[in-house]
């Protein structure tokens, strides 16, 4: 999913050498290439962050705000390398490296347009997904893919158990604002529903909290419901990816009992023992 090969622009002269240098990562150079780039994403959240500290910012605002805006723009020309160096530069935009270049260069601009809009830039955080790559774990990223896969088809079991969740939670917000009332704190059906989240996720922030026997009572149910469910869809992921995980079987019905399915290097049926078809 996060890997993709794409194609140099061109067989020889500056584009592809810039085509190596960003795309390939065996040679002395092409690593040093990702070594800096890694290096100056670092060095430019580390300026944002800095730029979020009251003090840092009072007496060093200028110096930060300049080198922001000096990475932003490395990162700029560095983005429209990538899209130069390659035979097609959409494939490489719409890809998930792609995006994540693109997101980490817009906050910078946008901060032109909106306030506040620079500390997006965190995002950055991002790129270091590459780092995977320079170290020769890509097949960590294979790996992520397992996981995403199991998240996608456990995605129906999961939208049913949300809509149970959202259901159980208008429930119990409606019953505490009718029991607990306005003049507790439970000024609405919403405020209600946003107590019961809480409640069920054992966070307790204690901003609203009921007083009387009775609101007291269904919190102590809604706080057992909230214990029961959190393993609802951790079960339902497990599940999924012990799926995912599973060797594929080989599709051959059983002509003795009619199973349709065995496993991969069978030869014979696990649940009669008759010899299956071949092919």
């Amino acid at each position: 999913m996060f890997e993709r090969e794409f194609l140099p622009a061109s067989d020889h002269g500056w584009r592809n050498r810039w085509y190596r240098w960003i795309f390939h990562h065996e040679a002395k150079d092409e690593r040093n290439f990702d070594l800096l780039l890694i290096g100056a994403i670092l060095a430019s959240i580390a300026v944002v962050m800095l730029d979020s500290v009251s003090t840092v910012k009072a007496r060093w605002h200028d110096v930060l705000y300049a080198a922001e805006w000096a990475f932003t723009i490395l990162f700029t020309v560095e983005y429209g390398l990538r899209l130069w160096s390659v035979k097609q530069p959409l494939r490489y935009a719409t890809s998930f490296f792609g995006i994540i270049d693109l997101l980490a260069i817009l906050p910078t601009y946008l901060s032109l347009l909106f306030l506040g809009g620079n500390y997006l830039i965190v995002i950055r955080v991002l790129r270091l997904l590459r780092v995977f790559r320079i170290l020769k774990l890509v097949q960590y990223s294979s790996e992520a893919g397992v996981l995403i896969t199991s998240l996608l088809r456990s995605r129906h079991k999961i939208f049913v158990f949300i809509c149970a969740l959202l259901t159980v939670v208008t429930i119990f917000g409606s019953l505490m604002y009718v029991i607990e009332g306005p003049e507790r704190g439970f000024t609405s059906i919403p405020t209600g529903m946003y107590w019961a989240v809480v409640t069920m996720a054992t966070v307790g922030f204690g901003d609203i909290a009921p007083t009387t026997g009775f609101g007291r009572l269904v919190t102590s149910v809604l706080i057992l419901i909230g214990y029961s469910v959190i393993a609802v869809p951790t079960g339902i992921f497990t599940a999924e990816l012990a799926n995912t995980l599973r060797p594929p079987r080989r599709q051959a019905a059983c002509a003795g009992c009619g199973l349709p399915e065995h496993e991969a290097d069978a030869d014979h049926c696990r649940k009669c023992g008759s010899l299956l078809p071949r092919g």
